[in-house]
This record gives C-alpha cells, sequence and structure tokens, in this order.
C-alpha cells in the first residue's frame, strides 16, 4: 500500500483527492515491504498473516522450538491492524452484553479471562520492547434513552464477567450525554509501533517473515501444501505440517466462514485542534452505545501537537453508496462539536463480526489439526487477535488455557448464532440479486464532477468503467458477488463477503485471493 511521506499535520486533507487513504499510524510509521526475501520450500509450521494476530501466533510457537514461516501479502500491519483504533481495552462499547444475549455466565467469564489474559501479554510485550503504551480509563456512553438501557444491560453483562465498571458522566467531552459507563487503567497504543515490535522478536526467535507473498491454496494432506504468489513470478509451492490462517476472514472456503461472520467497515478521521481549542481534547477513550456511533481517543503525531481521533460511521461492506457521505457524516459531526478542527488524514479498516458474538482460534473443519483458523473478532481484535494466538499456542503445548473453550470453532457456542446466521445470509442473497438484477447509473464525484467507474450489465458478462476506459471483470472472483464501487477509497468492494479490491483490480481484503480479471484474460491475474 502506498504511504505518505510528506507532513500533513496542519493541512486539511480534502476529500476524495488522494487514492488512498491513509492511517495516522502509517503517517507516523511509514511501512513498505521489506526487501523481496527467498521463499523456503518447506517448514513446519506456516503463519498465513501479518497483522497482531499472526505475528504473535508466529512468535509465540517459534518460542516453543517450532519452525516458522510468516507470509503476508502485503507488508506488515497493512490489514486491519495498522488501520485500527487500537485500544487495548477490557471495556468493549457493548460487546458483553451480546455475548451475554447468546451464551451463559460461564463463556463470558471465559471471553473476559481470554481478553484479560491478551491485554497482559501486550503489555508485558509493550514495556519490555520499549512500546509507548498510554494508561487511560475507557468510557461507553449513551446518547439517549436507547442507549441508556444498553449501558445498563453491559454494566450487568460486565460485572458478571467478573470484571469491574463504575457509572458516570462524560464532563470532558464538548456535548450532553445520557450516562456513561467507565473502566479505569486501560490502554492506547500505535498498533504498527506494536507489530514492529513483534517483528523484531519473531525474527530474533527464528521466526522466517516473508512480504509481498499471497497464499491463493491451501491443499489439506501430509504435508499440507500451499501455493504462494508473489509479483512477477510463478507460483510457488510451499509445504508444511500444520497451517495458521490469520487474516481475520479465512481465505478458504472450507469451514464456511464466510457464512457466518458480517464483514464491516468503518471510518476514522484524526483532527488537529489549534489553539485554545485543543484544552478540549478528551484524555478518556470514548464510545458510544448507540446513534450516532462515534469513538474518540487522544493520539499524536512526532514532534507534532496531540490530534484527536474521530471514529464510526460504519456500514456492512459493500453495501454503502457512496461510501464518501460516511466520513462526510463524520466530517460535520465534528466540525459541530469541536470547531475549527483542521483534519489530518482519513482511513478505514474491516472487521469481521460473528454470529454467535465470540471470536473463533482453532481447527478450519472438525478434527482437522493440520489447517487452522483465527479471527472474527468484532472490532476487538487489540486484544481477541492476542487471545486467539494464545489459544493456539496452548493447544501446541497440550495444556489448554482456563478460558479456551470460548474460541473454539465448531463448539455448541455456535448453535446460539444461527438465526444471526440465517440472517447474515439472507442479506448477502439480496445483495446477490440485486447485484445482477438491480440496474444501477454511473455515480458523480462531487468534489470534480467527473463520472466514476460502476457497474454494467452485459448479459453473462459484467463489467466496469475505468478512468482510462478501459474494462474489466466487476465480478468477486470469490463467489460471484457484483462488486460496488467505493469512491472514499477508490476500491471495488463485495457486498457478498466483504472481499475489495483495488482499481486496477488487485486483492485487497479476501475472502477473494485472485484479482478481476480483464476481457482479454482467460484467468484472473494472480
Amino acid at each position: 500500500m502506498p504511504t505518505a511521506h510528506h507532513d500533513t499535520r496542519r493541512t486539511p486533507t480534502p476529500p476524495l483527492e488522494d487514492p488512498v487513504l491513509t492511517s495516522l499510524w502509517e503517517l507516523r510509521t511509514p511501512t513498505s515491504p521489506t526487501d523481496p526475501t527467498d521463499l523456503p520450500s518447506d517448514a513446519g509450521t506456516v503463519v498465513v498473516g501479518g497483522g497482531l494476530t499472526g505475528l504473535t501466533t508466529a512468535l509465540l510457537l517459534a518460542e516453543e522450538g517450532e519452525d516458522v514461516l510468516l507470509l503476508e501479502a502485503r507488508h506488515l500491519g497493512a490489514g486491519t491492524t495498522g488501520r485500527s483504533t487500537a485500544k487495548l481495552s477490557l471495556l468493549q462499547g457493548t460487546q458483553f452484553s451480546q455475548v451475554s444475549r447468546k451464551h451463559g455466565d460461564g463463556v463470558l467469564r471465559q471471553y473476559a479471562a481470554a481478553h484479560r489474559d491478551a491485554q497482559a501479554w501486550a503489555v508485558d510485550l509493550a514495556t519490555t520492547e520499549g512500546v509507548t503504551l498510554e494508561q487511560r480509563d475507557a468510557v461507553t456512553y449513551a446518547n439517549g434513552a436507547s442507549g441508556l438501557r444498553a449501558l445498563r444491560r453491559e454494566e450487568s453483562a460486565v460485572q458478571r464477567s467478573g470484571l469491574t465498571v463504575r457509572r458516570g458522566d462524560a464532563p470532558e467531552l464538548p456535548f450532553e450525554v445520557a450516562g456513561a459507563l467507565w473502566m479505569d487503567g486501560q490502554y492506547q497504543v500505535d498498533p504498527l509501533a506494536l507489530v514492529a515490535a513483534l517483528a523484531r522478536r519473531a525474527r530474533a526467535a527464528g521466526v522466517q517473515v516473508v512480504e509481498g507473498a499471497r497464499v491463493t491454496s491451501v491443499s489439506d494432506g501430509t504435508p499440507v501444501r500451499l501455493e504462494v504468489r508473489r509479483a512477477d513470478a510463478d507460483a510457488a509451492t510451499v509445504r508444511a505440517g500444520r497451517v495458521v490462517v490469520a487474516t481475520n476472514m479465512p481465505m478458504l472456503d472450507r469451514g464456511g466462514f464466510f457464512a457466518r461472520m458480517s464483514p464491516q467497515r468503518s471510518y476514522s478521521i484524526a483532527f488537529e485542534l489549534p489553539g485554545r481549542a485543543a484544552a478540549v481534547l478528551p484524555r478518556a477513550m470514548y464510545l458510544a452505545a448507540d446513534q450516532p456511533s462515534r469513538s474518540l481517543r487522544e493520539a499524536s503525531l512526532p514532534d507534532g501537537p496531540p490530534v484527536l481521533l474521530v471514529g464510526g460511521a460504519g456500514h456492512a461492506t459493500g453495501r454503502s453508496r457512496p461510501t464518501s457521505d460516511r466520513l462526510g457524516d463524520l466530517r460535520s459531526w465534528t466540525a459541530e462539536h469541536f470547531p475549527g478542527a483542521v483534519e489530518v488524514t482519513a482511513w478505514s479498516a474491516q472487521d469481521y463480526a460473528p454470529h454467535h458474538s465470540l471470536p473463533y482460534a482453532g481447527p478450519i473443519v472438525p478434527g482437522n489439526h493440520r489447517i487452522l483458523v483465527a479471527g472474527g473478532f468484532s472490532k476487538w481484535g487489540m486484544t481477541g487477535g492476542i487471545a486467539a494466538a494464545l489459544a493456539l499456542a496452548s493447544d501446541l503445548r497440550s495444556d489448554p488455557q482456563e478460558w479456551r473453550d470460548a474460541l473454539r470453532p465448531w463448539s455448541r457456542h455456535e448453535l446460539t448464532g444461527l438465526p444471526s446466521s440465517g440472517v447474515i445470509n439472507a442479506e448477502v442473497a439480496v445483495a446477490m440479486a440485486l447485484g445482477w438484477v438491480a440496474p444501477r447509473s454511473t455515480s458523480v464525484d462531487r468534489a470534480s464532477a467527473a463520472p466514476q467507474p460502476d457497474v454494467v450489465r452485459r448479459s453473462r458478462f459484467c463489467g466496469l468503467r475505468r478512468g482510462s476506459g478501459a474494462e474489466g471483470s466487476a465480478v468477486c472472483t470469490h463467489l460471484g458477488g457484483v462488486l460496488t464501487w467505493n469512491d472514499a477509497e477508490r476500491s471495488w468492494d463485495c457486498p457478498l463477503h466483504g472481499s475489495r479490491f483495488d482499481e486496477p483490480g488487485d486483492v485487497l481484503e479476501g475472502p477473494a485471493v485472485r484479482a478481476l480479471p480483464t476481457p482479454d484474460a482467460g484467468s484472473p491475474r494472480a
């Protein structure tokens, strides 16, 4: 992913001029793939995915004496990890009440213990590696009556989980709230600084890290065989005793995880508050329990003033047009409540919400311990991803964590998600039908009044218009959903299971693993 190397701190980012939204963390620590590394043909364990989950898993397994190879399609931290709001918090909006609604108190306590242990592990790593941690209180606040009801449910669930919260208000916010829950002593961090520390530790422990290596298939057997594609190179085969797919949404269809999770896109903008306005920067980390859903926290740029992070405006991936309106909502809301705010940068992230509200870490299909998966963190991957890695590592030692059962896929816990799964798949069916049947009109960039790419139906071929006038398929290479144009990020997004492609057609997000084909191509580009 291209990164910004220029200083944009005091100049607002004009909407829609830059084709790539850049996170604050990427401004702080510009990243790109390391120099090309030889791809080994054999490894004991291959970890697929170079985010927080994959790196932690690779490190823990290497420390157990495993021969570990980590493969990342782009560069370390390029996915959700490097684009999160990076709250290491055990107070998670209304997540505990969602878990409580579908599971008993035993599972609720296991969920809390998993995230508590993960937070402690992350704090220890950051302290040891010199990564700056800022201890802040976490606050879930209510805008109105529905939010207050949600707070009461959340307070009860958190207390039954064994954690402690207190009721209060939010006096430092420049707008009225109906109530708030507080949890003291949580943390915020730069996620790419944490990624860099993990990468150093992992390499020191013997992990081979190969960036720019996209896994396109995994064939079960002894050994497991992975097809790996790199830029301008033929596909290569890597053999492994075990594979851990740590890509949040597995890039493998086995297990049908794509049918059990909802892909969610959300947005963040960093603002500088010049002069006296900086005095109203909130010190705690805030998240709304009701609409409008907003996430607020303070952060900083190197050698620069503190900035305000405003997040929210989420939607199901590929099902909101135009997506630029979502960023517009955040800008308007911030201008109302923080007058004088100057935009620094804007970005987005993708998360996955499982049907049963629990993350998963374990076999991709029952009984298959050669191919493991981890993901489904419901926007709380800073602790959830580490918890998944701890669970997988404890399985290797045959010494499972006390809370391990809450994260097992294919357990009885999945049954509680069946109604939600039905809703998820009904929405997918509607999105599939609308994509192939409903007419579409060319969208217009309001900033330039220039026609933007859009989907057009051509009998059994679906094409896309690009700025150059060239055309190619706008059908997702995963399961055939008709893609929608994301004008905020200049990408093609699938409304079925959240796959995303850049404007030329290369994969940005899975579960798709192959690029979009052009009309004269016999098969999709690798």
